[in-house]
């Protein structure tokens, strides 16, 4: 038994037909009775109303309050463990939700659709952000990502629901979500798939939904694996060194010596504070074990 989550904002031509279409591809492969569950997000159109006529769990947020809340309200109000999310606007092929579901039930955490195509580059400018935020999470977590925020995965309710406060409440929460369960050593799977048109308009904002992101990478950085952000600094500390001795060394200036020696004392300690860091965070975690019920 699975548990399909919608978040939806304004998709009231669409998301009856997204409803049907679930529907439809579990009853050709028999994927049993599946609960779909709508989230409509404070829309102002008649989502909700079509959603309740197309005969999924329509849950209301009396206003707009983001793309994350509404997954974590949906998935909170699941009945079954294996959960589903997609989006409503038809961009997903649900066609693959049992081809995800098939590779979930082999043992993995979770299953993640890899974007490809046409549709998912779109236009230069978001394929260079995109690529930005995707090198910064496979730095974080220390290994290649296919795809860092698709929308339509397979994981568990159970596993999943420790980890809510430190998933994002908006566009970010897929981003959120791949570094929690990479940076814990959870095991992830990714299978390609045609990411197709949107229907209607995107709710997405570039510039402010990837700054967002940005500040969630950082944090989530900070809480799972703080030290390589001061390595970060570190190495910034240490390349500014170099450039200060060679000048020295050129223009005979010794205020660019004293600049360099004291960048290689600064990134010293800047090493020192990261590795303070990682004993405040095990501290942390290893309070937290012992507070947790039995």
């Amino acid at each position: 038994m699975i548990s399909v989550v919608i978040p939806a904002y304004n998709e009231g031509s669409v998301i009856a037909m997204t409803v049907f279409d679930i529907k439809k591809v579990a009853q050709l492969n028999n994927l049993g009775e599946v609960e779909i569950i709508v989230v409509d997000d404070g829309s102002t159109d008649r989502t909700a109303e079509m959603s309740e006529k197309a005969g999924a769990i329509t849950i209301r947020h009396p206003h707009n309050i983001g793309y994350g809340k509404s997954l974590k309200d949906g998935i909170e109000a699941a009945s079954n463990d294996t959960i589903v999310i997609t989006d409503a606007d038809g961009t997903y092929p649900l066609e693959m939700i049992p081809v995800l579901v098939s590779e979930y039930n082999k043992g993995f955490d979770m299953v993640v659709g890899a974007r490809q195509g046409e549709n998912y580059d779109e236009s230069f400018k978001k394929k260079i952000l995109r690529l930005i935020l995707k090198k910064l999470v496979e730095f974080s977590a220390g290994r290649k990502i296919d795809d860092i925020n698709s929308g339509l995965r397979v994981f568990s309710r159970k596993k999943i629901l420790p980890y809510f406060s430190k998933l994002c409440n908006t566009f970010s929460f897929t981003t959120s979500l791949t570094l929690a369960y990479m940076m814990n050593a959870l095991y992830v799977k990714y299978i390609p798939i045609d990411y197709k048109k949107r229907e209607g308009t995107t709710k997405v904002r570039l510039f402010r939904d990837s700054m967002r992101t940005l500040q969630f990478i950082t944090e989530a950085i900070l809480f799972y694996n703080p030290i390589k952000i001061f390595i970060v600094f570190c190495a910034v500390l240490l390349i500014f060194a170099g450039i200060n001795f060679i000048f020295s060394l050129i223009f005979r200036m010794p205020i660019t010596f004293y600049l360099g020696l004291g960048s290689i004392l600064l990134s010293i300690l800047m090493f020192g504070m990261g590795l303070i860091s990682v004993q405040i965070k095990h501290l942390i975690i290893s309070a937290d074990m012992r507070n947790r019920p039995e």
